[in-house]
């Protein structure tokens, strides 16, 4: 009995084992539900005391993630209980006064205020209405809110509120109704005419009416009427004298509609999609109120340098160039950020070309009312990169302002001192300052960077008095960091090309040692598997150009030696680098296909992050042009180092991806003879204002931009296969791309294609059974063709 009972066990134990082995990898496991993968810690949040560390975690596989802590003390996880989350729910940005002895902080929509010598928080308000955006104003003798798009200030010593601002637009007027027409008239005075007790109440409330209006008033608020829109960005300098404000006006504009057509009911349902690049956008007009002089600035544009210069790819277009040249007419601008100095002498104001070909920090005198240039960032192509678009900059001190710029090609830091109007660089060379953060003590940055390899993040600590720039972070790949608030340690999200993320945490000093604290993160199924590590190479393109790619070779190539190139997605991405990839499920693909027989490339083509102002603007007015040209490059290069067969070459990827297969398998036919385009954008006519036009700027404007760009105007070159998937309630990129281009192959008489739509699926695909069904249909292509 023992001897049978020992064979069960060995039995059993065996079964097991072989149900937790991933190998071989096929699509159906590859593609379920993420949680078999196990779970990484994600978006690491110190308490405001730097000795507790909050993150969201999920080893149990639970339906979704828990929050999890650990203390300095302690660095074994454990849950969060239900008054710690509450105590979460705070948000990360306490703001403090200059010395850092009080804070206020906004939670639930009420404002709070805390003395750190006496240990005391007081609650400002507590309104049914949402206070917000809490800071020092009146020399830190008062908190300043907003409420209702109005600004209030508490006084800290008598706990008296003033309203500062009577700012109304036309669409509310303060709660006053539209007048009505004569017949609401008639109707009105019918009723007084016909019922006693109307009139009685009426003349009731019109004598009170009148006694309060005859009651002296001891402060009369200015009335600022925003005649359309909506008031946004409320701002008031640290003496409390002036208030910023923007007065928004949304666009009308027409939206796509997008069917849904499996739903709850059994009717199709039509969901609001987004507008099309070129629809008249949103604008904005930018002021200033003086509540000492009582007197409403405006922006004064017209000194602004180059206000009125004109793009460069107008002189595609003689005619036009010749008449706005004529005009002169001045160029839209946008308030994107306001910074007062600590104690409010200065102003700066961060300015963008409506364009995107212009961004001016100007000094805003208001003396005088005027603008004093501090920087000028011009591109032809459109202003971007780390750190450009957004709030990183800030004061150092009261006259030192700080702020980044990709003058050099790479985004870097600078200080300029504004009574002198001195720049200084702080950073140079060919890397990135992808983000940077002012020590409280303004005698450091701390910045993360790609110095190392384009493909890597680190951390380090910069003297801003000696340049002295020392490495903090030391493991190779990614180290997403998130600094305690005291400034003496880092919790660091870690990971490498075939490591999924893990915490760990470390002082914030040089020379310390990273500790990992989580160690849960992957199941056992998924580390049976031994996932390659991408061989990191790169290769020169045809204009000298240095591509950067990782490669997957198969332990066994087939003997067509087929390969498939991995086309990442846009927006501003990059996937040749050294951490786990947010395209997991394509890196597992990859794996599979090179064990497959396959060699795999995925390369970071012109307009990928990491590399500077030149890599990233090389796809201007020309998607489809050097992108795609890379990859042509790297096809030779697979050929020339791999022995490749050039006529088993395919290609894969999703939206910009899509449309880059397209591009390839249209321009490219020669080259590239299988396709699988997922989501591919088909007509840049159909995309998105934001991105688009800074590309390719607005159809009307640039068409031939628009023709050399889309691959619905090049279908007629296909003559590979071509598998074309897309989720058809896909509110990025509509569904009516794909329908647009199948019926131009349909009319072209193309048969070598076919289009699997989605019908529950967005742009990013949420279930299990699409992503297999897909990526099954990916590999049968390949299969199918590439080893013929």
């Amino acid at each position: 009995m023992q001897k049978i009972f020992f064979l069960f066990i060995f039995s059993y134990s065996v079964t097991v084992s072989a149900q937790n082995k991933l190998a071989p990898l096929t699509v159906q496991k590859i593609m379920r539900d993420p949680r078999w993968m196990g779970s990484s810690p994600s978006q690491p949040q110190w308490n405001r005391t730097g000795d507790t560390l909050y993150f969201l975690w999920n080893p149990d596989k639970k339906p979704a993630d828990s929050l999890y802590f650990i203390t300095l003390k302690n660095h074994t996880p454990q849950k969060a209980t239900v008054a710690q989350r509450q105590l979460l729910s705070r948000p990360g940005s306490y703001v403090y006064n200059l010395v850092r002895t009080r804070y206020v902080f906004e939670k639930n929509g009420d404002i709070f205020f805390t003395d750190i010598t006496t240990r005391t928080t007081r609650r400002i308000t507590n309104t049914i209405e949402s206070e917000n955006n809490p800071q020092f104003s009146f020399g830190e003798k008062k908190i300043v809110y907003t409420r209702s798009s109005n600004l209030y200030a508490w006084d800290i010593a008598t706990g008296e509120t003033e309203q500062l601002t009577n700012i109304g637009t036309s669409s509310n007027n303060f709660g006053s109704k539209p007048s009505g027409g004569k017949e609401e008239d008639w109707l009105k005075n019918d009723q007084l005419v016909n019922f006693d007790v109307l009139r009685e109440r009426k003349a009731k409330n019109d004598t009170s009416d009148a006694y309060r209006k005859a009651l002296p008033k001891e402060k009369e608020l200015r009335y600022l009427l925003v005649r359309e829109g909506s008031v946004r960005g409320l701002n008031i300098s640290p003496d409390g004298r002036f208030v910023s404000y923007r007065a928004f006006k949304p666009a009308t504009t027409k939206n796509t509609i997008i069917p849904d057509y499996v739903t709850e009911s059994g009717y199709t349902t039509d969901i609001s999609g987004r507008n099309k690049v070129g629809a008249e956008q949103g604008s904005s007009a930018f002021y200033v109120y003086d509540r000492e002089r009582d007197t409403v600035l405006t922006l004064p544009v017209e000194s602004i340098p180059g206000i009125r210069d004109l793009p460069d790819y107008l002189k595609d277009y003689p005619k036009a160039f010749d008449k706005r040249k004529k005009d002169s007419t001045r160029r839209a601008a946008s308030v994107y950020g306001v910074s007062w100095s600590p104690k409010g002498r200065h102003l700066v104001i961060e300015i963008h070309s409506d364009d995107n070909k212009d961004r001016w920090l100007m000094q805003w005198d208001m003396q005088v009312n005027k603008l004093i240039l501090l920087d000028r960032q011009r591109d032809e192509a459109w202003i971007g990169g780390p750190g450009i678009n957004g709030n990183s900059m800030g004061w150092i001190n009261e006259d030192l302002f700080w702020f980044q710029s990709e003058a050099t090609g790479y985004s870097h830091l600078y200080t300029i001192n504004i009574p002198s109007l001195q720049k200084k660089a702080l950073t140079a060379g060919n890397y990135e300052i992808q983000e940077a953060i002012l020590s409280e003590d303004k005698k450091f940055f701390y910045i993360t960077t790609n110095e190392v390899y384009p493909g890597e993040k680190h951390f380090y600590q910069l003297n801003i008095a000696t340049g002295k720039k020392e490495r903090i972070t030391t493991m190779t790949g990614a180290n997403e960091t998130s600094l305690s608030p005291d400034e003496k340690n880092i919790a660091v999200l870690h990971s490498y090309s075939n490591k999924p993320w893990e915490l760990y945490l470390q002082p914030a000093k040089p020379g310390t040692a990273a500790q990992q604290i989580t160690f849960k993160g992957q199941s056992e199924e998924f580390k049976s598997y031994t996932w390659r590590d991408p061989e990191v190479v790169a290769f020169k393109a045809a204009d000298g150009a240095l591509v950067y790619a990782r490669v997957y070779k198969p332990a066994n190539p087939h003997p067509n030696k087929p390969a498939v190139l991995f086309v990442h997605g846009a927006g501003y991405l990059q996937n040749a680098h050294k951490w786990w990839s947010s395209y997991f499920r394509e890196f597992m693909f990859n794996n599979m296909l090179a064990d497959n027989g396959y060699y795999v490339m995925d390369i970071d083509y012109r307009g990928s992050a990491g590399y500077g102002r030149d890599w990233r603007t090389g796809i201007y007015r020309h998607m489809g042009g050097k992108d795609l040209s890379d990859h042509v490059d790297a096809a030779k290069y697979l050929v020339d180092t791999y022995g490749v067969n050039p006529q088993h070459i395919g290609l894969y990827g999703g939206s910009y991806g899509g449309f880059m297969t397209l591009m390839a398998m249209f321009t490219q036919p020669e080259v590239f003879k299988a396709g699988a385009a997922l989501r591919p954008v088909t007509d840049w006519a159909n995309y998105n204002h934001g991105y688009t036009s800074n590309i390719l700027n607005e159809p009307y404007n640039d068409s031939l931009a628009y023709y050399r760009s889309s691959p619905l105007y090049f279908a007629n070159g296909l003559k590979g296969d071509l598998l074309i998937c897309h989720g058809m309630v896909d509110v990025n990129v509509h569904y009516q791309d794909a329908v647009k281009l199948a019926q131009r192959l349909i009319e072209l008489g193309k048969d070598n294609w076919e289009l699997a739509g989605y019908p529950m699926e967005d742009h990013g695909f949420v279930e299990p059974s699409s992503w297999t069904d897909e990526y099954k249909r990916i590999f049968k292509l390949f299969e199918s063709v590439l080893k013929k």
